[in-house]
Formats: structure tokens, sequence, C-alpha cells
């Protein structure tokens, strides 16, 4: 995996949870495999929507080496790593390295009312220093509690070997600088899903996003459609992400809609683990009723 390689289709997969809060394994491998056939060009385990800040060092290394045997060589995984210190994050990073990942993904330092350039520069050179494997930032404000802004990310390329960005603000403006300034220089990733097409326009390699899953094989195209010349279907799908992540990302607590939108089209997302409840009643239908209403065929009631 590198700044050449790195782009396409990179769903960050959920993790099937049971009742009882056990990972529902075959479940797992069933997505992989699912993922894949959709075009996935990468899968990316432990990251939000895998529910990452349930899972323990053994827990990600086990889903790390799950997705490797799962994706037979098919693909390379790559596994979230985040925690609010150094030292946590390498540990993350370790039992990723050890059960076969490809790659890292890392935020800054969360948990902080807002870190320096200097701390999140230390971050990403010491994970480097620690770990060979290649790295993917990510830049998530609202995850993390601020965000990095080109400059930072200037700094941070210039201490460490990041091949890649996956660039989770949701401001347009943003994304053109990161875009002018870096898209030679590394794969820039784009998680919002209503800014997929038009950054494929302006350079952007690739996405790890949520939503795109709901695309069935038309999720694989993307950067291909992207690349285009916009059509009718440029624009239907443009409108299909930009629904399904308002609905994914606006109902009920993060990640209950999106496991039960999967569970609804059939795949076994499982449920979230505590403290985040199953989506029921009014919210589980109004996702029923705006996947029908986009085409997006479901086959039974959610988990």
């Amino acid at each position: 995996m590198d700044k050449n390689t790195l782009g396409g289709f990179i769903p960050a997969i959920v993790t099937p949870f049971s009742a009882n809060g056990e990972i529902m394994e075959d479940a797992f491998k069933h997505l992989v495999d699912w993922l894949i056939g959709n075009g996935a060009t990468a899968i990316c385990v432990s990251g939000d929507n895998g529910e990452s800040w349930t899972l323990s060092a053994d827990e990600r290394g086990r889903l790390t080496r799950l997705a490797v045997d799962a994706s037979k060589g098919r693909v390379p995984v790559m596994t979230g790593c985040t925690s609010p210190t150094l030292s946590q994050t390498l540990i993350y990073a370790r039992a990723a390295e050890a059960n076969g990942a490809q790659g890292l993904l890392v935020m800054p330092p969360t948990y902080v009312l807002k870190g320096s350039r200097d701390e999140i520069v230390r971050r990403f050179a010491g994970i480097a220093q620690a770990v060979k494997l290649p790295i993917v930032a990510y830049n998530s404000p609202r995850r993390v509690g601020y965000g990095m802004t080109p400059d930072d990310l200037g700094a941070v390329l210039n201490a460490a070997p990041v091949i890649g960005i996956k660039e989770s603000e949701r401001e347009f403006f943003h994304h053109t600088h990161l875009l002018e300034r870096f898209r030679d220089k590394i794969a820039i990733l784009v998680g919002p899903c209503h800014f997929i097409l038009p950054g494929i326009a302006l350079g952007a390699k690739g996405f790890i996003a949520t939503g795109p899953e709901f695309l069935g094989r038309d999720a694989g195209r993307l950067v291909e459609i992207g690349r285009s010349k916009p059509t009718a279907e440029y624009a239907a799908l443009h409108y299909k992400l930009t629904v399904v992540y308002q609905l994914l990302m606006g109902t009920g607590t993060w990640p209950a809609a999106f496991k039960a939108a999967l569970n609804l089209i059939g795949q076994p997302a499982g449920i979230p683990r505590d403290p985040v409840m199953p989506l029921t009643g009014e919210a589980l239908d109004k996702v029923r009723r705006t996947l029908d209403e986009l085409g997006i065929a479901t086959v039974r009631a959610a988990a």
C-alpha cells in the first residue's frame, strides 16, 4: 500500500455484535466478502463504522486477522489505531501489524481541547518510528473536536511518511484547498458522501465513506464515474449518496442507523455495542422508507 495504489472504494466496515456484545466473526467475514464483491479496493477495520471506541487491542488484532484471511489477498487491510495517547495508539498499531494489516488509519490526538501542531506532528512521527506500516491520516473535526489545517498536514508530511488522508471536513472550501495543495503528494480520500464525486473530479484518489455500500456494484465504479464528464447517471448517484449520507448521519445514535440499514438490505451487521442502542420504531421505519424511496431493496427487518 502506497500513495499510488491507495484509492478507490475503501469501505470502513462495521463490526457485527450480538445481543451480548460478542463479535459475530462469521458475519464479519461475510461482510468483507460482500464488500470486495462490490468493488472494494481495500478494507478499513476498526474505524468509526466499526465502533472502534469499544474495541480492545486484542479485538482490533482479531478483526484485522479475520479481514486479512477473508480477503484472501484480493485487497489490502487497513486498521484504525486512534487513541488519545501515543502509547495506546502504538499498542493498537502493533496489534494491527502483527495480524497482517498493510496500513494504519490514525487521527490526531483525540479528547483534547485542541492539539497543537507540534503535538500532532509528534504523534505521527512517533508512530512512523515505531511501526513500519504506511500511515493514512484521518481528519474528522466532528469526531476529534478540532480539525487539521492544510498547514498542519504539511508539517506532518515533513515528519512522517504519511501516504494519504481520509478527509472528513464537511466544508468544501477546505477540500478545495487541500486538493490543490496535496493531490500530487499523497492520496486524498473523501469522507462525506456528498463530496465524493466532485472531490474525485478535482483529484481525490478515492473515498472512505459511509453510504456507498448501498449503491451495490456502483460503489466500485464511483472513481471512474467521478473522473468522467457528468451525466444523468452521475447526478443520480450523487443525489443517492447525499440522501443516504444524510439519513445515516441524522438518524439515531451513530452507528445504529448504518447497522439497521445494512440489516435491512440483508447484510448481517448485528447491533451496536453498549452504550448505543439498536434503532427501533419510527426511526427504523424512516430508514426503511428512505431506502425504498431510493430504490434500494430491503429484504427483512433490522436486528
